[in-house]
């Protein structure tokens, strides 16, 4: 809640220091055509998403893709308008996959594989973004104020990669050792986790494929950012929107206990845009792009996921009742 608040304080600042006028009359530019593209072309990097998590899953046939798809659906949603912060997200969407018929310990094994190359590729992905960040403001004044911010953004993300790998093996050792002695029935589960990671792991070439899309991911969502700035009649360049967006994604990474990223997206569009060239007013103009377009995505996605919950329990108690009966 405290960093709930902070967040809502940085957002407010952002948009009071630049003007909310300013800011609208340049999101008025993309029209209702433009933002509908800019919401479909989203939900066409959901795809890529649903691909990345398919491929980690051994065993899963390709017709599975809208299952994952959905389930990374619900995971940003979750995450974007419930107060759950990452980690809601994350089980809701594990939570729907296993509902779907995929056995648990794939399910929980295939999210891990899918969450480290995730990590991985946006170290990958920031690192490019910091180089090409770099070369914008090498002869600027500027650079070396956001150096700071870039560079223990990207240890943080590093740190986060070595530790999540690292740690796997090791925490999967420990759960099935605690599990044996204080929950003898969950021991089979984690376990089975365990041989499931083993036989990911095993095929070096879907996790390959798996880094591959989730990399492709991050590229295709910066993508979606310069439409939406041409759509607003910003004709700025490729990369230096690549640069923005690694720098906006990295710093939301980091402040992950912000549902939504709350104030951290907005405070860092306002002061890293005018360094590269975007004004204010513009760059909180595709923040706030970016916000409806969660929100266009978020509510129909959670809607659908709680009315199939909740036909789901009412076909389970009906079945309670008639074998009671």
């Amino acid at each position: 809640m405290l960093a709930t608040l902070i967040g809502f304080a940085a957002a407010i600042w952002a948009i009071g220091a630049t003007g909310l006028d300013n800011i609208l009359d340049v999101s008025r530019r993309i029209g209702l055509g433009g933002f509908l593209l800019y919401y479909l072309y989203s939900l066409g990097v959901f795809v890529l998403l649903g691909a990345a998590w398919l491929v980690s899953a051994p065993d899963e046939p390709a017709r599975r893709l809208g299952l994952f798809t959905r389930a990374r659906l619900l995971r940003e949603a979750a995450a974007d308008l419930l107060p759950f912060s990452q980690i809601g997200g994350i089980a809701l969407s594990a939570w729907l996959i296993v509902g779907g018929g995929v056995p648990t310990p794939r399910v929980y094994a295939s999210l891990i594989v899918d969450m480290t190359t995730e990590l991985a590729s946006q170290l990958v992905f920031t690192l490019l973004g910091i180089a090409l960040f770099l070369s914008i403001l090498a002869a600027g004044s500027h650079a070396a104020s956001i150096r700071p911010l870039i560079l223990g953004g990207i240890a943080m993300i590093t740190a986060l990669t070595v530790l999540f790998l690292v740690a796997q093996r090791f925490a999967l050792r420990i759960a099935q050792r605690l599990a044996q002695h204080l929950l003898p029935d969950s021991a089979g589960t984690v376990a089975g986790i365990g041989t499931e990671l083993q036989r990911i792991y095993a095929r070096r070439r879907r996790v390959a494929a798996a880094f591959l899309l989730n990399l492709a991911s991050w590229i295709a969502s910066a993508a979606g950012a310069w439409i939406a700035l041409r759509l607003m009649g910003l004709h700025l360049s490729f990369w230096t929107v690549l640069a923005l967006e690694s720098l906006i994604f990295t710093l939301r990474s980091v402040a992950f206990a912000i549902p939504g990223g709350i104030g951290v997206q907005e405070a860092a569009y306002a002061l890293a845009g005018p360094l590269l060239g975007i004004s204010p007013e513009a760059a909180l103009a595709l923040a706030l792009a970016k916000r409806a377009r969660d929100l266009a995505v978020a509510v129909p996605t959670l809607a659908i996921w709680q009315i199939a919950e909740s036909h789901r329990l009412a076909v389970s108690l009906r079945q309670r009742r008639r074998t009671g009966a």
